[in-house]
């Protein structure tokens, strides 16, 4: 195991928390998985009713507008999340699923056209942008335009052009709704009521926002880490060939080895200690989700993949209230993928791969790729 895949093992064995810095504040990372579930059905100790706070570093200078219903607390978080429920539970409808299916075909059959492919750039984008669309039910034409947008709104470049950039591209589409509407996310959001009223633009730019940037790096992620696990670990592949009833376990397995999201931002309304940390009015603590699916008190081996590893605890999707919304997003993608790759592929080789490490004061974590040039051979 790389010590990037878990950089926290050291500071778990040692204590329930890794005091880190991060933007000149010291954060209470708190890393084992009971710890976390406890403080993630607790709104009221540890709070998500701070815009742009929530993800840690923060995105105070990247976007404008607060993410719904993420950035909200319970019980008006169940009132924001119902609005949009049903569109996030799309990729679990028979002819959606179809889709994903076909579009991933469409990719393999690229890749085993000759040559190689660079995963990344080829591949995983690509997957995650058209699949986006049959999820809001808008023309797959717009695909073309999210794609260029590059791994992460904010993180890919400075951030702070890209993400004014993406909030001006929600709001004519919001516009074009309203003239035209149809079945689609921006008509449905043009046309939602919060309490008997109409959704202000902030509050549909909110869920826009999310929709775009919520789960695009984190099923890229996901996506280049599966395949370069393939690569490295063909007789997996086989055994997957072999055990098709095996996908759903190795699709969760995959979610917890690979977690591309290292935390998430809680708010103290009050001072609050936290396993011996004062943090202060307003002040920061950290949910770190990878390190709790890592926690060995929990999962047995936790750094060797198990594809039939049962029970599989992980908060890869968080805990509590804010439990992912593009949870069933995440897994037809990637539960396709799985099954497309052990049916039609019998070997991956890596050529060229470039890291993508998340570099902190207090820890360097691999979260992905940034390039994963790639030969797939058919079976």
């Amino acid at each position: 195991m790389n010590s990037h895949d878990d950089p926290f093992r050291e500071a778990r064995e040692k204590g329930p928390i890794l005091a880190a810095t991060f933007q000149n504040e010291t954060i209470p990372m708190i890393l084992r998985l009971k710890d976390i579930r406890k403080a993630a059905k607790d709104p009221e100790t540890f709070s998500s009713d701070a815009p742009r706070r929530v993800p840690i570093p923060s995105e105070e200078d990247v976007r404008t507008v607060r993410q719904y219903p993420l950035e909200v607390d319970p019980p008006v978080h169940a009132a924001y999340r119902k609005i949009v429920e049903p569109f996030f539970l799309r990729p679990k409808q028979p002819e959606v699923l179809a889709k994903i299916h076909a579009l991933i075909d469409s990719l393999i059959d690229k890749s085993l056209a000759g040559g190689p492919i660079e995963v990344v750039q080829d591949f995983a984008i690509p997957l995650q942008s058209h699949a986006l669309t049959y999820m809001l039910n808008v023309s797959e034409s717009e695909a073309e335009h999210w794609i260029g947008w590059g791994i992460h709104v904010f993180k890919d470049g400075d951030g702070k052009s890209k993400g004014p950039f993406m909030e001006s591209y929600c709001r004519q589409m919001f516009e074009a709704a309203a003239e035209n509407p149809g079945d689609d996310f921006f008509s449905a959001l043009n046309q939602a009521e919060l309490e008997g009223r109409l959704l202000t633009m902030e509050e549909k730019l909110g869920f826009a926002n999310i929709a775009f940037a919520g789960g695009r790096d984190t099923i890229i992620h996901t996506v280049t880490r599966i395949i370069s696990y393939f690569a490295d670990n063909p007789k997996a592949l086989e055994c997957l060939h072999e055990n098709p009833s095996m996908v759903n376990s190795a699709a969760e397995e995959f979610f917890r080895v690979f977690m591309p999201l290292t935390h998430i931002g809680r708010i103290c309304p009050h001072a609050t200690d936290v396993h011996g940390f004062e943090v202060k009015p307003q002040g920061r603590v950290s949910l770190c989700w990878s390190s709790a699916n890592r926690d060995p008190e929990v999962f047995d081996e936790p750094n060797e993949v198990k594809l039939d590893r049962r029970p599989n605890p992980h908060i890869s999707f968080g805990f509590g209230a804010h439990n992912c919304l593009g949870a069933h997003h995440a897994r037809a993608i990637t539960r396709g993928l799985i099954q497309k790759l052990s049916e039609r592929v019998s070997g991956i080789e890596v050529l060229e791969n470039v890291e993508l490490l998340e570099e902190e004061a207090d820890y360097t974590r691999k979260v992905g790729y940034e390039l994963l040039r790639s030969t797939f051979t058919a079976r």
